[in-house]
């Protein structure tokens, strides 16, 4: 029980919840009522930022979900030219949070970093499909030992306001390794080598860094059905 209350909180998050705090202090001067408000809105802020140590999958291949969500889009799409993927259709696996999902981005993939390209942009809803082509975001390309490359673009939403990237390029990622954080609700595209098929099914639920998104090893396995 303990674990699951007294999660880790990312060191991003120690100013918010010191400023949030702060100000649950001076409402609690001014009506006590305000103070009990500012009280689970500093918890909140504290669980916004948590970062629980997670159980990431080692077997090689493996595709990961990068952020804790919902899968909202599964679509063929030409990747962004931030990406320096090519120009022919990928598979586009999308993930959105909401704010009371985890918010640490976790890399999918084992490798390193070839290309970080940050843009600035509008903040329309994260869950919207042009949300990655007009919104704020940060693209970042790994490949791996083999030669695969996959991108991940982090996409700011609605209230999302600051999107943080922890890594540049050079850098060498294991797999699950925390690669950044967006604050406050947003979304995370994953673009998947040719011809490799997701495992995952629009509205299911994803964990960063132990979610299976695809198998490169194996880029035709299906996902089960299930009958109903």
């Amino acid at each position: 029980m303990l674990k699951i209350v007294a999660v880790p909180m990312h060191k991003e998050g120690r100013k918010f919840v010191a400023t949030f705090a702060v100000i649950t202090l001076v409402l609690a001067l001014i009506w006590e009522p305000l103070f009990w408000i500012g009280v689970g809105l500093t918890i909140w802020c504290y669980y916004f930022f948590r970062d629980p140590v997670r159980v990431v999958p080692q077997q090689q291949g493996l595709v990961l979900s990068p952020a804790d969500g919902v899968v909202s889009l599964i679509e063929q799409v030409v990747p962004s030219r931030d990406l320096g993927l090519g120009d022919d259709p990928l598979t586009r696996v999308s993930v959105f949070m909401n704010v009371f999902n985890c918010h640490v981005n976790r890399a999918p993939i084992a490798g390193r970093v070839m290309q970080v390209v940050y843009h600035h942009g509008k903040f329309l809803n994260a869950s919207l499909d042009k949300a990655s082509e007009h919104n704020e975001r940060n693209s970042v390309t790994i490949e791996t030992p083999q030669g695969v490359r996959i991108g991940v673009v982090q996409i700011a939403g609605l209230v999302a306001r600051r999107i943080v990237c922890f890594v540049q390029e050079g850098d060498t990622l294991d797999i699950g390794h925390r690669f950044g954080l967006i604050r406050f609700g947003s979304r995370l595209d994953i673009y998947l080598p040719k011809g490799v098929t997701p495992l995952v099914s629009v509205g299911q639920t994803a964990v960063a860094g132990e979610t299976v998104l695809a198998d490169l090893a194996n880029p035709d396995q299906q996902r089960p059905g299930i009958a109903v």
